[in-house]
């Protein structure tokens, strides 16, 4: 294949991966904790047409070498851990993680899961899970006789048991956080889990140690902003463009090249 045809063609379909990144990012805008995406590219390697060489004269110069390049790859899809937006609900079992830190979960698996989404609920065994029925660790048990439920900034939640005046803690809804969280590894359902890359996950308490606290009655919106990714769509759309002119282009010539040799 002629490079040119074969540089222009890698072209098209970085841009083609770079569309589907953003049409993700559009489609997850309402989901809650979601963090948007972004595609790194590469170059990939060159040809040399002329190596370096050395000009005459009384003040000798490096003349650099002449390499042509044939064309790009994906390098990695970058999840950016932006804070989102925090959105009032007035739902006593929601809540937002403002700064730094993950829930934990227990998965169907046995291992743990780390998500944003503060979106609970009260399973039918009365303990405190995700809107996916994943339980929340440390597990906290709602009493059925219990009213008022509050969680604190620190996490410490309680509630008033019948016809108690004073509320009784519960415990304490613990946080993780990684030293890259960019490395966690996507699971689908707002769930990641870690990896070599994102290294272990540090356990402590909301408001404390640098951890981010928690707003009850709130959920963290999604960081995808509508305005710059249509912007993305529109510049990718461009350079699918001008990758498909340049295959015309190299097509044409290549066709006259070889009508001139018949």
């Amino acid at each position: 294949m002629d490079p040119a045809l074969r540089a222009a063609a890698s072209g098209m379909k970085a841009q083609t991966t770079r569309t589907e990144i953003i049409a993700n990012n559009l489609a997850n805008v309402n989901t809650s904790g979601f963090k948007r995406s972004r595609a790194h590219f590469e170059d990939l390697l060159y040809q040399t047409v002329q190596g370096s060489q050395i000009s005459g004269g009384p003040e000798a110069e490096t003349l650099p070498a002449n390499q042509v390049g044939r064309g790009t790859r994906l390098a990695s899809v970058q999840r950016l851990h932006e804070q989102g937006p925090i959105e009032q609900t007035g739902r006593n079992l929601d809540i937002a993680i403002e700064g730094d830190g993950f829930l934990q979960v227990q998965l169907p698996t046995g291992q743990l899961g780390y998500t944003r989404d503060g979106s609970m609920q009260i399973s039918d065994q009365g303990v405190l899970v995700t809107s996916a029925g994943h339980t929340i660790q440390p597990p906290i048990r709602i009493p059925v006789d219990s009213s008022e439920l509050t969680i604190s900034a620190a996490g410490v939640v309680s509630v008033k048991r019948g016809t108690d005046v004073l509320p009784t803690e519960l415990g304490r809804i613990e946080l993780a956080r990684f030293a890259n969280p960019s490395g966690l590894l996507n699971l689908g359902q707002n769930l990641l889990a870690p990896t070599t890359a994102s290294g272990q996950p540090v356990i402590g308490f909301p408001n404390e140690d640098g951890m981010g606290r928690l707003q009850q009655g709130s959920l963290e919106g999604s960081n995808v902003e509508i305005v710059q990714e249509m912007v993305e769509m529109i510049a990718a759309m461009r350079a699918y463009e001008i990758n498909s002119k340049a295959i015309k282009t190299a097509d044409e010539m290549g066709q006259i090249a070889n009508n001139i040799t018949r």
